[in-house]
């Protein structure tokens, strides 16, 4: 009588001893005042599978305790933020945090703030109105260690590098204010009086009124009502851009 063949189990194949890990996410901290841009940069940032936002804060005042606390790997601030402005915060970052990388993402002008920004210790400058792929792209540029620029704005850069020549050779005037006195212009270009603007920016009514004396004689504007003029005319053309 033949003997019937007894089949072995299945083998079930050894563990791996030691597993590879996924990699971990980049960690990212969002920090600007615009609640729809924040949920929309977070929702395009988290679908990537290397990044992960790790925080969204809208004030100044919570950015930096934000940094200390979350331990990110990168911030993307905007220049207008509650508090200040993004090219301050960016200074005390830097002071703060030196290693740390942050990338500028602005409706504002590139040709205005990028260099400043750059200036202040950020890595980076991409305007809101780009494409995503170019944020993801920015973001990722900035966290290898690389700078992110628009071909403009480079090229730009280079040439002042290459020639030694001024940045504010050929360019607006509005360029050559300091960064307290751009902010100074653009906050009496949204209508806002001098106090005002000294409590907003804790300074000094003294203070502000040097500001705008010195934005009145580097813009050749003679009196009070061309400053407000020309502030708001400024103003209202970056809105358009």
């Amino acid at each position: 009588m033949a003997k019937t063949a007894v089949k072995s189990p299945p083998q079930t194949p050894p563990a791996n001893p030691n597993p590879v890990a996924a990699p971990a996410k980049r960690r990212v901290l969002i920090v600007d005042d615009h609640p729809i841009f924040r949920n929309g940069i977070s929702q395009l940032i988290n679908h990537e599978a290397d990044l992960h936002v790790c925080g969204e804060i809208c004030s100044a005042a919570h950015a930096l305790t934000a940094v200390d606390e979350l331990k990110p790997d990168i911030v993307v601030l905007d220049i207008s933020i509650q508090g200040t402005n993004g090219i301050e915060l960016m200074k005390s970052i830097r002071a703060l945090h030196p290693v740390l990388p942050a990338l500028m993402v602005s409706m504002h002008e590139e040709s205005i703030y990028a260099e400043r920004a750059l200036r202040a210790g950020a890595r980076g400058y991409v305007m809101k109105a780009a494409p995503s792929e170019k944020v993801i792209e920015a973001i990722r540029r900035v966290l290898s260690g690389s700078l992110y620029l628009s071909d403009a704005i480079g090229g730009r850069l280079l040439d002042t590098f290459l020639n030694g020549r001024g940045s504010n050779v050929g360019s607006s005037p509005v360029e050559q204010l300091s960064d307290r006195e751009l902010e100074v212009f653009r906050a009496v270009g949204e209508g806002r009086g001098t106090r005002e603007i000294a409590r907003s920016l804790f300074l000094s009514v003294k203070t502000v009124e040097t500001h705008r004396a010195h934005i009145k004689d580097k813009l050749q504007l003679k009196t009070a009502p061309e400053l407000v003029r020309a502030a708001v005319e400024w103003v209202n053309r970056e809105a358009n851009l």
